[in-house]
């Protein structure tokens, strides 16, 4: 009690005689301005407190709206992908649909191919020397054809990309 009652009195500075009564009323006195100034700290604390809560829900909901956003963007770039995906392997069932039908018309010219050799071949061995017979080795030779000049017969037939289209578009 001593404490408080001199700590009053050296604060209120306002008496110079310390008496009884005086130091009963400075000691209320102070212990009513250390309660007041006790309860403006802690009024002003609870205010810095407030604002600081309302600041950290600002930035959370701030946070939050920046999160659903960007769920949002990344939603719709992912449904954009999809699509990319679905049109891609799309294209590419397509194309390997094509390759398909090429090459089994490659195995069809090929095997043509080979057939019409096959008959250029068994036809080119018929004509042989002349004989004068008329018949050469089994083959017909009618004395205008020269022997020499049957080496086309030899050649292989050779199939291009527009005759496969036509031979296929009938």
């Amino acid at each position: 009690m001593n404490n408080k009652t001199e700590m009053g009195s050296s604060t209120s500075g306002n008496c110079s005689s310390v008496s009884t009564t005086g130091l009963a009323n400075s000691g209320s006195e102070s212990d009513l301005r250390q309660r007041d100034l006790i309860d403006e700290r802690k009024r002003k604390r609870k205010q810095s407190n407030r604002e600081s809560a309302r600041r950290s829900r600002m930035r959370k909901q701030k946070h939050l709206d920046d999160l659903t956003a960007q769920v949002t963007h990344l939603r719709k770039e992912n449904a954009q992908i999809v699509a990319g995906i679905a049109v891609t392997t799309q294209h590419y069932v397509t194309i390997e649909t094509e390759n398909d039908i090429l090459r089994a018309q490659v195995l069809e010219l090929n095997h043509r191919l080979q057939s019409l050799n096959e008959i250029v071949e068994s036809s080119s061995s018929g004509f042989g020397m002349e004989t004068g017979q008329g018949m050469i080795d089994g083959g017909f030779y009618d004395g205008v054809m020269n022997p020499m000049n049957l080496g086309f017969y030899n050649q292989p037939i050779m199939a291009s990309a527009s005759t496969a289209g036509d031979v296929f578009n009938c």
